[in-house]
């Protein structure tokens, strides 16, 4: 996939129309706890179902749909941009299919990290929409995957184009189907059922064909338990934000401009924790910049987990959840792209009526990342690597009006493809808000990222790019 590919994925993708989920009835949308105050709930654990939907499963109908997601693009850039690597032949596919083609390509950034991984989430979403569990959906991920790489390009297949697709296809692909299924309440009628079916097809454009298809598209029926009981909470930021490209003097060479974000948190890690992506946490921002509109895309989303906490978990709670995380960061100051696995240790502490402690630290293996590279490798500005992340942090919240937390990510990777080099990435960051009234408050977060690289045939490179952010802030729940 090329630049081209992204073009024609941005007109369809769900981040620019993430805010769509609450033009209805916010109230309706979004159920019972806020990020901002979460209480412990009852802990429900679901069994590991084969199947873990209500729909039935047709796996003709989901094949043909994965055929429908490879080919749309390659007729858009076969015969509407007339690109060429869209002109395939038998020679290309027979020179793709032997293994010893494969090799990392050059693609931009964006293509790579984002086009990827969202035309990756329809080859998912194919077969989970179609009655498919989260296990089941993988392999067929996978293929779709391979199929592309394989036949619908004649360059050679490229590694990192399979994991991104794949990984981050599965990834987004589950967030958007949940999301999708979320934000359309089958109780419901009129103008606003219309509009959430609408908004649920713009989030997951699959599982809005398959609805139109069995004839749920607006029919009145019984919601599944998972929609039930899966709450849905979000907080929606809008401000200026400040950075700098140099690493050191910032007064003088910042940028300014405006920006807006969007924490959407699915389900309550103490929840049903059990079940792959019962809980899922989104971060969108976006704002004023010289490179991409969107400037951060993270996905965190729980495959299973574990409770240790001791007997009095009224006041303190601690589990094991493990992750599958997509990151994707893109501004003038600094860009970054990676996936990975992690263990994360939660941890609550109720110490008062009115003082609780959010505490996290999780770590685990990078599976593959983009980081930048002045040098530039094959004209392409970044490396391709793996490594090890690891992350800290924690909240205190007063009387559920103040709140104060400070957080640190980092990564180490060692190049595989690229310069020889190996990279340090750190990022650290600290909110403090305040709230106004019940749904509204002001926040301020001073922060920085600083990227370490290790050159072994250049100077090194030490770069640190310090931002600040001040919004007014919104909640969407039942605070």
């Amino acid at each position: 996939m090329t630049s081209t590919d992204t073009c024609f994925f941005k007109k369809i993708s769900f981040v620019s129309l993430l805010t769509l989920i609450v033009l209805g009835n916010p109230a309706k949308v979004f159920a019972q706890n806020s990020i901002f105050n979460q209480k412990p709930e009852v802990k429900v654990r679901y069994r590991r179902d084969v199947r873990d939907t209500t729909v039935k499963r047709r796996f003709g109908r989901a094949a043909t749909e994965l055929g429908i997601a490879e080919l749309t693009p390659w007729i858009y850039d076969r015969y509407v941009v007339n690109q060429d690597y869209a002109h395939i032949s038998w020679k290309t596919v027979g020179h793709n299919l032997n293994p010893g083609s494969w090799e990392f390509d050059n693609d931009p950034f964006q293509t790579n990290q984002f086009g990827h991984p969202y035309h990756g989430s329809m080859f998912y979403s194919a077969f989970r929409s179609n009655g498919y569990s989260f296990w089941q959906a993988v392999p067929a991920t996978m293929a779709g995957s391979y199929l592309w790489e394989t036949f619908a390009e004649n360059q050679a297949p490229a590694p990192n184009d399979f994991i991104n697709t794949s990984f981050g296809g599965i990834v987004l692909g589950e967030m958007t189907y949940r999301l999708s299924n979320r934000i359309i309440n089958n109780q419901a009628r009129g103008f606003n059922r219309q509009l959430s079916e609408v908004a649920g097809f713009i989030v997951n454009p699959m599982n809005g064909l398959n609805r139109l298809l069995d004839g749920r598209w607006g029919k009145v029926y019984g919601n599944p338990v998972e929609r039930d009981s899966s709450k849905l909470n979000a907080e929606f930021d809008f401000g200026a934000r400040t950075f700098n490209r140099q690493s050191t003097s910032p007064i003088g060479h910042s940028r300014f401009g405006w920006f807006g974000r969007a924490r959407l948190l699915y389900g309550v890690p103490n929840e049903g924790f059990r079940k792959p992506f019962s809980n899922i946490s989104i971060t969108a921002e976006f704002g004023k910049d010289d490179s991409s509109a969107v400037n951060n895309i993270s996905v965190y989303g729980s495959i299973t987990g574990w409770d240790i906490s001791k007997v009095d978990q009224d006041k303190s709670e601690m589990l094991i959840i493990l992750s599958a995380n997509y990151d994707y960061i893109r501004n003038e100051a600094f860009f970054y792209g990676g996936q990975s696995v992690k263990f994360n240790l939660l941890s609550t502490y109720k110490l008062t009526n009115g003082l609780q402690i959010n505490a996290n630290l999780g770590a685990g293996p990078i599976l593959l990342g983009a980081v930048p590279d002045q040098y530039t490798y094959r004209s392409r500005d970044y490396d391709y690597g793996s490594g090890f992340a690891y992350n800290a942090g924690g909240t205190i919240r007063i009387a559920q009006k103040l709140s104060y937390g400070i957080n640190y990510r980092g990564g180490y990777i060692y190049t595989i493809s690229g310069n020889k080099s190996h990279y340090f990435l750190h990022t650290f960051s600290s909110e403090l808000s305040y709230k106004v009234i019940k749904r509204l408050a002001i926040a301020a977060e001073p922060g920085y990222f600083r990227l370490e690289g290790n050159y072994h045939d250049y100077p090194d490179v030490d770069k640190k790019y310090p931002y600040f952010r001040a919004s007014v802030r919104y909640f969407v729940g039942n605070l």
